[in-house]
């Protein structure tokens, strides 16, 4: 199956005057050091260019840290990004930043030392795949071209790396070997950061998963037979926790790509302990990211019902929310309709959303439907509300206040009317006994009309003027209505 490659993020020239700048400072706090060490591998150099775009503030510490981690890469071409990054970044922005030929460079030594190493290894495993086809042997073909993967992949060539892991599948023999292929390609897709493709592959990962499991299930019903790869209990084992948390990780992140909010924020929350993510948890995402996720997108998709049952009775979840200490503030006065400390927490800590890659393009949504919900909320139990009290309560100004609840009427999320004289925010007054009429007269009109076309049917039939369907459509038909009883 090909894959559409994603879409390049780096900044063209037309969209630098519209560039985001986030702030670092008292009012925006952020720890670059603490942030970064919870990841390892290509995401950290990743990260850090991602920061250095919006952050200018803390550019060079940034680019300094992408230096010393592209120094424990296997891949040199990260560093003509960051360079070009920074220099995009200093040449476009109010902050003076020293010269690229200031700082540390890559050292050339190294550079061609790794290059090397990588080349005779990439000829090592293309010969290596060379004999195995002309042997033709199946298993050795899957893993030299699963080898050949996860070596174009830490070199950063995508393509080549997803060509090797998708025909690998070619030569699989069991479920548990597909199901590798799967999570290979997953992780590679998130690393992309191409959201729309992950799907298909959390839903092939999912039958090889049930295929798997019932494989091993014969399997240990035939002691003699080779050992199940995955293990089977009653309800669940600790190989499948960890395979399921992974697919519903992935399952996730694409539907936040994509904007999904409550599909995003239901599987997150239903997430294992991090021991089940394994190597994912660093290579890919870090515990407190999945805190801030979930947080977000169920305070801006669930009822405040579900939000409790979801979240805050939540004990797997609550060790994700203990990673980010200022998401229990948040929690606690969402809760408790202290709304004006809700969004100065938000504004506080946005940089350390911002600064997340697979968060950014999406805070500002997040944000809005947060504030629309505490909105709908805080005018929830009133008949009528002066808007100064509920400028008091959000902070903002009556106007801002007007602007903001006039948008929510408009678009049916609060059911009223606003007082533009008397600054007055009102229930729309419904008359029940007008409603009940109206309602019954809807259903008498499609009583009506119902038993109109019903009449009609019958007499065409007394008249013999029915059109029969042919043959094979009759036997078509008979089938699948004996399916259906």
């Amino acid at each position: 199956m090909d894959i559409d490659q994603a879409e390049d993020t780096q900044p063209s020239s037309s969209q630098s005057k519209r560039q985001l700048i986030v702030p670092v400072d008292d009012a925006h706090p952020f720890d670059l050091e603490g942030y970064i060490s919870n990841y390892s591998g290509r995401t950290v150099v990743d990260r850090l260019i991602h920061i250095i775009t919006l952050c200018p503030s803390i550019a060079v510490d940034a680019y300094q840290l992408a230096v010393q981690h592209v120094h424990q890469s296997r891949d040199p071409s990260q560093f003509q990004l960051l360079a070009s990054t920074y220099e995009h970044v200093a040449s476009n922005s109010e902050f003076s930043l020293p010269p690229l030929s200031e700082l540390p460079s890559l050292n050339g030594k190294w550079a061609d030392e790794v290059a090397a190493k990588n080349h005779a290894e990439k000829v090592k495993l293309e010969n290596e795949l060379k004999t195995y086809n002309n042997n033709m042997i199946k298993e050795s073909i899957r893993m030299a071209h699963r080898d050949l993967g996860d070596f174009y992949r830490s070199v950063g060539d995508y393509s080549t790396s997803l060509k090797h892991y998708t025909k690998s599948r070619e030569y699989c023999t069991t479920s548990q070997h597909v199901l590798d292929m799967c999570l290979s390609v997953l992780e590679l897709l998130i690393e992309q950061r191409n959201y729309g493709h992950i799907p298909t592959y959390v839903f092939k990962a999912d039958a090889a998963l049930e295929a798997a499991v019932a494989a091993a299930a014969q399997a240990s019903a035939n002691p003699s037979g080779p050992t199940p790869m995955v293990s089977v209990g009653k309800k669940s084992s600790p190989e499948r926790d960890r395979v399921r948390s992974k697919l519903d990780l992935a399952s996730s992140l694409s539907a936040l790509g994509q904007s999904a909010y409550e599909k995003a924020s239901y599987a997150l929350l239903r997430l294992g302990p991090t021991k089940d993510l394994g190597d994912w948890v660093g290579k890919i995402i870090s515990p407190g990211d999945i805190a801030i996720y979930g947080t977000l997108c169920a305070m801006a998709s669930l009822s405040r019902s579900a939000f409790k049952a979801q979240v805050i009775d939540n004990p797997s979840f609550g060790v994700y929310i203990e990673q980010e200490p200022y998401l229990r503030e948040l929690i606690e006065a969402y809760m408790a309709s202290k709304f004006q400390s809700v969004l100065e927490i938000l504004q506080r800590f946005s940089t350390r959303h911002y600064i997340d890659v697979h968060l950014t393009s999406h805070v500002t949504h997040l944000m809005e439907k947060i504030k629309n919900r505490a909105v709908v909320l805080y005018f929830q139990p009133f008949s009528s509300i002066r808007l100064d009290r509920m400028s008091q309560a959000f902070g903002w100004t009556v106007n801002e206040v007007e602007m903001q609840v006039v948008t929510l009427i408009q678009s049916g999320n609060i059911q009223g009317r606003v007082d533009s004289q008397n600054k007055i925010l009102q229930v729309k007054k419904v008359d029940h006994r007008t409603d009940l009429f109206a309602r019954a007269m809807k259903a008498g009109v499609d009583m009506q009309n119902a038993n109109r076309k019903l009449l009609l049917r019958m007499k065409l039939q007394q008249a013999d003027l029915v059109i029969k369907p042919p043959k094979s459509h009759q036997n078509t038909m008979s089938d699948y209505i004996q399916v259906e009883q």
